[in-house]
Parts: structure tokens; C-alpha cells; sequence
């Protein structure tokens, strides 16, 4: 008979919380995330040293990295790999040498590589192919934004160049990429 008002206990007690369950709103659904903004664009041609189209490079920003796609029609470079980096002023109006765009975009005095436990600095990127006719279809991405702080488009924009030999990813300060072909700005 002892256990009769034990029971009868357990059963209200069920029948309060039951109750209060169901007294009680019903927790409000997650707010719905906003959409991720749109990646901000960016599209410029590619000249060569003769001051002459070759290609273009359309850039896609978004939240962790930049994405970039070069392309580059037939006849535009010799065949080969070819170091790219972005350089530090949008000018690509010496087009003998390209040097009007400076060194590599730099903020944090990184060393030059990829593949360096120094660097890699800012302007660095992975190498691009041209194939036996010239053309380059490439996409590479850079955690240097677009816009913003430590920017492309800055107060003087900056640069791709593309060079005429490939990027070794080490040697200091361009890794023997050698002499600048061709030039795109970013302002």
C-alpha cells in the first residue's frame, strides 16, 4: 500500500510537467541566415610589351580568397611556364619593362615564394602554362583581397605581370622569373 501514494505522486508530478510543457511557447525556429553577398568582380585586359591585347584576367573576391582566371589567346606568350605574381602599383604604361608597376605587393615585408618558410609574400602566385600555341586558360587563387584592407585596388591599384620564365617559389627576390611580358592593371 506504501508504493499506491508513491505512484499517484509519479503521476501527477508526470501530469504537471505535461502541462507545463505544453503551457510553455514552443522555442522560436533558427533565424534564417542571410545569403552570402555576392563575390565582388573584376575583369581587365592583358597586354603585351608592344602595348597590344593579348588575354584578359577577371577576378572573383569573396569572403576567404580571391580567384582569378587568366586567359590568354593564341600567339600571346611563348610556350612554357611563366611566374605571375601581383605587383604593387596599377601602371602598366612602360610597356618595354613593365617597372612602372614596382615590386610585389608586399604589406608585411614577407619573403618572396610559395615555398619559402619565410614568405610567401602577398603578390605571390602559382605559376601559369602556356601551352604550344601561346594560349593560357588558368584559374589560381589569393588570399590578397580585392578591396579592403591590404587590397589590390588600393589608393594606386596594382598589377599582374606575368613573366617570362616560371617562379621557382624560393629564390629571393622573384624567383628567377626574369624579365616582365606582359601587364594587367587592377585599380
Amino acid at each position: 500500500m506504501r508504493r499506491l501514494p508513491s505512484v499517484l505522486a509519479l503521476a501527477a508530478s508526470s501530469a504537471i510537467a505535461a502541462h507545463t510543457a505544453l503551457a510553455q511557447p514552443a522555442p522560436a525556429a533558427p533565424a534564417e541566415a542571410a545569403p552570402p553577398a555576392a563575390p565582388q568582380t573584376f575583369e581587365s585586359p592583358i597586354q603585351n610589351g608592344k602595348g597590344e591585347p593579348i588575354g584578359k584576367i577577371m577576378i572573383r573576391d569573396g569572403a576567404s580568397a580571391l580567384v582569378m582566371r587568366v586567359t590568354i589567346q593564341p600567339g600571346g606568350l611563348p610556350p612554357g611556364w611563366h611566374g605571375i605574381h601581383f605587383h604593387a602599383v596599377g601602371d602598366c604604361s612602360d610597356t618595354a619593362k613593365f617597372e612602372n608597376s614596382k615590386a610585389h605587393v608586399n604589406h608585411d615585408q614577407s619573403k618572396h615564394g610559395l615555398l619559402n618558410p619565410e614568405g610567401p609574400d602577398e603578390g605571390d602566385l602559382p605559376n601559369v602554362f602556356a601551352n604550344a600555341d601561346g594560349s593560357v586558360n588558368a584559374e589560381v587563387s589569393s588570399e590578397t583581397p580585392l578591396t579592403g584592407e591590404g587590397a589590390l585596388k588600393d589608393g594606386d591599384g596594382s598589377a599582374l605581370i606575368i613573366h617570362a620564365n616560371e617562379d621557382d617559389h624560393a629564390t629571393q627576390p622573384i624567383g628567377g622569373a626574369g624579365a616582365r611580358i606582359a601587364c594587367a592593371v587592377i585599380k
